[in-house]
C-alpha cells in the first residue's frame, strides 16, 4: 500500500513513508515514530490509517543521522534508539512535521491530524503546541511532562497507561489539570500499549484508543 518519498523540511531532507487510501482521502495524517525508526510497525499503522481513508505520512526521523535506522524491541535498540533521540533533539523533529504537514497539503487534501507513539507522542505535543494541524492524538508521550506549560494550539487528545513505569499516573493528572480542555485516557495498560510487535501490546487497550482517534480525526478532519 505504501511507497517511500522524499521530504523536504527546514532541518534537511528526509525520507518519508507515505501510504495512499482507494478513492479520494478523507485528509491527512501525520504518523510520528517511536525511539525505534519507521520500522515495520510504524509502516503498518500507517497503512491502517490510509485503509481507513487517510492520507497517511511517515516523516524518516533519523535519516537526519543515518540513512536506513529501523530498530526492533530488545534492550539494545531501545538504548540505541534513545541515542539518536538524544542526538536528534526536538526541533528538527518538529519542523520535520511541519513538512509532512504541507507535504500532504501539497497532495491534495485540506485538512490533516497528527498522531505519535512514545518518543512520537512528545513529538505529538509539540505539535500542538507550535505548529497547526487540524487535530492531534498522542500516544504516552513521556516527554510531555516536562513541555507541560506549553499549551496546544489545536484539538489535542491524549492517550497513557496506567501501568506504565516510564509515566507516572501523577504526571498524567498533573497534565489534567493544568489543560482542563484537553481529553487524557488512561487504560489498564503498559508503556507502549498500541503496538503489537511489544510485549506491552494490550489489544483492548490500543483497540479503545485508535476507535477515539478515529472518532476525534472524523470529528475534526474528516
Amino acid at each position: 500500500m505504501g511507497e517511500d518519498i522524499r521530504l523536504k523540511s527546514k532541518a534537511g531532507e528526509i525520507g518519508a513513508y507515505l501510504a495512499t487510501p482507494k478513492g479520494t482521502p478523507k485528509g491527512g495524517v501525520v504518523v510520528i515514530q517511536e525511539i525505534f525508526g519507521v520500522n515495520h510497525h510504524i509502516r503498518a499503522v500507517t497503512d491502517k490509517f490510509a485503509a481507513d481513508g487517510y492520507l497517511a505520512l511517515a516523516p524518516r526521523f533519523f535519516d537526519h543521522i543515518k540513512t536506513g535506522i529501523e530498530l526492533g524491541y530488545t534492550p539494545d535498540t531501545i538504548a540505541e534508539g534513545r541515542k539518536y533521540v538524544t542526538e536528534l533533539g526536538l526541533d528538527k523533529p518538529v519542523q520535520d512535521v511541519e513538512a509532512a504537514i504541507e507535504e500532504l497539503k501539497r497532495r491534495g487534501v485540506k485538512k490533516v491530524a497528527v498522531t505519535g507513539y512514545c518518543w512520537g507522542g512528545t513529538i505529538c505535543w509539540l505539535a500542538a503546541t507550535r505548529l497547526k494541524p487540524d487535530a492531534v492524538s498522542g500516544y504516552y508521550g513521556g516527554g510531555i511532562h516536562g513541555l507541560k506549560s506549553e499549551k496546544p494550539q489545536v484539538p489535542t487528545q491524549l492517550h497513557f497507561g496506567d501501568k506504565d513505569m516510564h509515566i507516572p499516573m501523577t504526571h498524567v493528572n498533573e497534565l489534567r489539570k493544568l489543560h482542563p480542555d484537553v481529553p487524557i485516557f488512561d487504560y489498564p495498560a503498559d508503556h507502549g500499549f498500541h503496538c503489537d510487535e511489544r510485549g506491552s501490546y494490550d489489544a483492548a487497550a490500543s483497540k479503545q484508543a485508535m476507535a477515539r482517534t478515529l472518532e476525534f480525526f472524523g470529528k475534526h478532519v474528516g
